[in-house]
C-alpha cells in the first residue's frame, strides 16, 4: 500500500466529520486534495483492500433489529454458502470461524419479526440451520486496525 492509502485508512476507521463536505475535511486534515481522498477510497475498494466503504446503522435505534448468527458449514460447502448468505441483504460482517460453528455473520432487519423471515430464508436457500444468538447486552467497543 502507498504511504496515502494507508494513512487514509487509519483515518477513515474513526469515521467521518458530520459537515456538508466530509470529504474536503477529511482532505484538510491530512494534507490531501479532496479528488485524491476520493481516488483513493474507489481504488481501494476496486483493488479489494477495502470489501465495502459507506455509513454504519444502528438498526436497534431506526426502530429495526440486529442479530448475531452462526452456521456449521461443512468445508466442501463452505465457498458456495458463503455466497448464498452473502447475497442477502441483511446479512452483514460475515467471517470464518476456526470453530465447530464457523459462519458467523450479523443480520440487520427493518423489523424485529424480519430477523426470524431471514433466518428462515437463509436456511431454505442454503439447505444449513442458522443459529440465532441475539444480544443481551450492547457494549460499545472502538476496534481499529491500524495499517
Amino acid at each position: 500500500m502507498t504511504p496515502i492509502e494507508k494513512v487514509l485508512i487509519n483515518r477513515l476507521q474513526h469515521g467521518l466529520p458530520l459537515v456538508r463536505n466530509p470529504f474536503a475535511a477529511v482532505a484538510d486534515e491530512l494534507k490531501l486534495s479532496e479528488q485524491q481522498i476520493l481516488d483513493t477510497v474507489k481504488k481501494l475498494l476496486s483493488d479489494g483492500v477495502l470489501t465495502r466503504f459507506g455509513p454504519m446503522f444502528h438498526a436497534g435505534e431506526m426502530g429495526g433489529a440486529l442479530t448475531l448468527a452462526a452456521m456449521r458449514i461443512p468445508e466442501a460447502d463452505f465457498e458456495r454458502v458463503t455466497e448464498q448468505v452473502n447475497s442477502f441483504d441483511e446479512v452483514a460482517h460475515n467471517y470464518r470461524r476456526e470453530h465447530d460453528l464457523n459462519m458467523w455473520f450479523v443480520l440487520a432487519t427493518e423489523t424485529q419479526s424480519a430477523i426470524a423471515s431471514t433466518i428462515s430464508a437463509i436456511e431454505d436457500t442454503t439447505g444449513h440451520p442458522v443459529y440465532n444468538m441475539p444480544k443481551e447486552q450492547e457494549f460499545h467497543v472502538h476496534l481499529h486496525f491500524p495499517v
